[in-house]
This record gives C-alpha cells, sequence and structure tokens, in this order.
C-alpha cells in the first residue's frame, strides 16, 4: 500500500509539471500530498520537509553557488573559450565529445556528482557556443563520466565507502571498476546521444556564454587553473591522505579536499589570475549566482519530497519484502540499490540502505570487490523526479520533462544496467 501511494506522489508530479506548474511548486505540493496520503501527521509532514530542504542544501547550496561563480567568471574571462581551442587543436572538432568525455571521468574521480556538475557545466557550454555544436551531444557524455565515476571508481567517495562496508580491497576494486568504466562510458557517453539523435533535441539552456576575440583571451596556462583548480585542490587532498600519516598534514589534506574549501580556493586563485578590480570580480560572480536561483530552488524542493519517502520508512518495507529471495548476491545487491534509487531518489542514500542488507551474503565465492560496483551500478537505476540530479540537468539543460526522461533517465538506466552486465561477466570469468 505504501508503495502504490508513492507511485501515485510521483503520478501526480508528472501530471502537475505537464500542466505547466512551476517544478519548485509541483515538488513542494506532492510533498504535501504524499506525507498526508501516508497518513503522517500534519506536524511531521513540515517537519519533514524543512528538514529535507535543509539536509540537501545545507550539503549543496555553497557548492552550487561558488561553482557559478567560477563558472561566471571563467565565461566572462574567456578562459573557458581558450581551452575549448586547446581541446579543439588536440582532438579535433570532430572528436570534441570524446574530450569532454575524458574531462568529465578525471574530474568526476574526487568529486561528488552535484560538485561535479557545476564545476564542469561551464567549460560544455564555452564549447558548443564557439563550435556551434549540439548542447546535448556534449552534456551528455559530461553526465555519463560523472555518473560513471560516482559508481565505479575510487577515490570517489562512494565506492570508498561501499570498499570499507563490504573490506573491499581498494585497488583491486578500481581495476574492475575501470574494466566497466571504460566500455560502459563508449555506449552511454559517446554511442548513446547519437543513436537518440541528441542533437535534434530542443534545449532551452539557463546559461549563456558570450564569446571573445581570441586577442582577449587569457593564456592557456591560466585558463586550465582557472576551470580545474576545483579539481586540482580536491585531487591533491584526496590522494594526499593516502600518501602520509602525519596528523597535521592529514589535517590539511582533507579540509583542502572538502569541494566548499576547493572552490573558495580556487575564487582567491582567479582572483589572483584574472587581476581585475575587485568590484569588476565580484559583480560578475553574483551574476553567476543569479542565473540559478531557480536550480537552488528546485533542488531544495526535491529535497524535501525525498525527505517524505525517507521518512515514510518505505526503505524498511522494501527490506523486508526482498530478504527472503533466493537471488545471485550481486545481482541481489544491484536490485536492491535500484529499488532504493528509483523509490528515494538519491544515489548515495541508496547505495548506502542496500550495502546494510546485502553484506550478510559476502561469502566464499563472491568477491567484495564486485559487491561494491554491483551496489554502485544499482544507485544509479532509472533516475527521475525525485532526485535532483535529474532536475539539475533538466534546470541547466532547458529541456522538458519528456526530453529529460528520454536523456537523462535513459542514460543512468543504460549505465546501471550495463555495469551490472559487465559486472557479472567478470564474476563468470573470475569464479
Amino acid at each position: 500500500m505504501v508503495i502504490i501511494t508513492v507511485l501515485a506522489g510521483i503520478i501526480i508530479l508528472v501530471a502537475l509539471i505537464i500542466l505547466k506548474v512551476n517544478p519548485m511548486l509541483a515538488l513542494l505540493l506532492v510533498s504535501i500530498i504524499t506525507g498526508l496520503l501516508l497518513k503522517m501527521p500534519l506536524s511531521k509532514v513540515i517537519i519533514s520537509i524543512n528538514n529535507g530542504i535543509g539536509n540537501t542544501l545545507g550539503g549543496t547550496v555553497m557548492i552550487l553557488a561558488l561553482g557559478a561563480m567560477l563558472g561566471k567568471l571563467a565565461e566572462e574571462s574567456g578562459a573557458g573559450q581558450k581551452l575549448v581551442l586547446a581541446l579543439v587543436k588536440i582532438f579535433g572538432t570532430k572528436y570534441i565529445a570524446w574530450a569532454v568525455l575524458l574531462t568529465g571521468i578525471i574530474a568526476g574521480i574526487p568529486l561528488f556528482y552535484n560538485a561535479g556538475f557545476v564545476i564542469l557545466i561551464p567549460l560544455v557550454f564555452a564549447i558548443a557556443s564557439t563550435l556551434n555544436y549540439p548542447l546535448l551531444m556534449l552534456g551528455i557524455p559530461m553526465a555519463a563520466a560523472l555518473s560513471i565515476t560516482h559508481g565505479f571508481l575510487p577515490p570517489h567517495p562512494g565506492p570508498v565507502t561501499l570498499g570499507t562496508i563490504f573490506h573491499a580491497n581498494i585497488g583491486k576494486t578500481l581495476l574492475y571498476g575501470m574494466l566497466i568504466s571504460v566500455p560502459t562510458a563508449i555506449i552511454a557517453g559517446i554511442l548513446f546521444p547519437r543513436l537518440i539523435k541528441a542533437n535534434r533535441i530542443r534545449v532551452q539552456p539557463n546559461i549563456n556564454f558570450s564569446l571573445k576575440e581570441t586577442t582577449e583571451l587569457p593564456s592557456l596556462t591560466k585558463s586550465i587553473l582557472i576551470l580545474l583548480a576545483p579539481v586540482i585542490f580536491i585531487s591533491c587532498g584526496t590522494l594526499g591522505v593516502y600518501l602520509t600519516s602525519n596528523a597535521v598534514a592529514l589535517s590539511i589534506l582533507n579540509f583542502l579536499q572538502e569541494p566548499t574549501i576547493a572552490l573558495l580556493l580556487s575564487l582567491a586563485l582567479a582572483f589572483t589570475l584574472l587581476n581585475w578590480n575587485i568590484n569588476h570580480f565580484m559583480s560578475t560572480g553574483i551574476e553567476g549566482i543569479k542565473a540559478i536561483t531557480m536550480i537552488l530552488l528546485i533542488i531544495a524542493a526535491g529535497g524535501a519530497f525525498k525527505q517524505i519517502l525517507l521518512d515514510s520508512n518505505i526503505g524498511m518495507i522494501l527490506k523486508d519484502s526482498t530478504a527472503s529471495m533466493h537471488l545471485s548476491p550481486l545481482f541481489l545487491g544491484w536490485l536492491i540499490a535500484a529499488l532504493f534509487r528509483i523509490t528515494l531518489g538519491s544515489a548515495t542514500v541508496a547505495a548506502l540502505s542496500a550495502s546494510g542488507i546485502v553484506l550478510p551474503f559476502i561469502t566464499g565465492g563472491i568477491s567484495a570487490e564486485l559487491m561494491v560496483l554491483s551496489v554502485g551500478a544499482g544507485s544509479l537505476m532509472c533516475s527521475h523526479v525525485n532526485d535532483t540530479g535529474f532536475w539539475m540537468f533538466k534546470e541547466y539543460f532547458g529541456l522538458n520533462l519528456k526530453d529529460t526522461f528520454r536523456t537523462w533517465t535513459l542514460m543512468e538506466s543504460i549505465i546501471s544496467l550495463l555495469g551490472l552486465l559487465f559486472i557479472l561477466s567478470i564474476q563468470a570469468f573470475i569464479a
């Protein structure tokens, strides 16, 4: 009954958005309706909504705001355009999507999805504007790369956390993850957008990039530092903790790898490199924040809906429903994570929730490393309206609901299913 009620809430949400209700308002209304249908007391509904908004924005608002500032500075300075010219020179216009895919994988390893998306989206828009290239033919490879690293590649926080829970060898997890990631990235990031003819899908992007004369552009070194400084800071912090046992150094490195700190340091570096006066620098950055105001509000409302689902105890119901299934532990790990993902939205919550259920099933003959990847793959399955990533992709690219499902949701599902297929193939090979 609870699952039917949640499905009813999702159907109402889709209907409201089709009727042109603003997604923020639709999410808030459906959060209240779903809570009441689940027989939650009014007071608890309000508490859940407030907690969901606070928890979601508390972890992302500064990352989104600082990332938007840095993106606007990269646009205004011409740093994005300069890097595009360098990528085109190396890869050629014909293979620029491969360059974006590679950049997304490199940048995505140390970053959570939201942070990586905000940091890389200016680069995608800059390339598309400079080359007059179809936006989704670059946006999908970028998003696919970030999702793949989220599910399969240490030292991304997701696989590392699961590796700790399952007592997996991180090096072996990375090796298996790379075997899975390469073909998955090619299929989901390069072949998939061609298959659905993404170049013909109408986009109304919420960020516009103006182009400059090449003589006005900063140097390539400055451009790389402005755009990739957050990735450099976070990577140094993330990798550095494995190279030292000094308490002071570890404290500094852990501080450095926090996305908010990395973005703050990146803004300071950009200010130094650009040598603009403070008023110009700040006003440009504020314009970047203004451009994502509605996106922030929609993400907050999506957090409210997710919290209603969490507080309805649907996770415990799923756990009870799957406890008696006699399935391959790897498939079961994928399936339970996928069910959590579909009902709760958050890939991280889905993976961690599933890990507690399947942990007892890791026995002789079942690779703990493959279980990490299986749960990670399941946590990417069928992202839809209760996932903040869905709304970020939709709003940044200005897609309608139908096109978001046929691009973002289908892309995520392909990555998840391919991941499971390759995991089971590796298990069969090593068994």
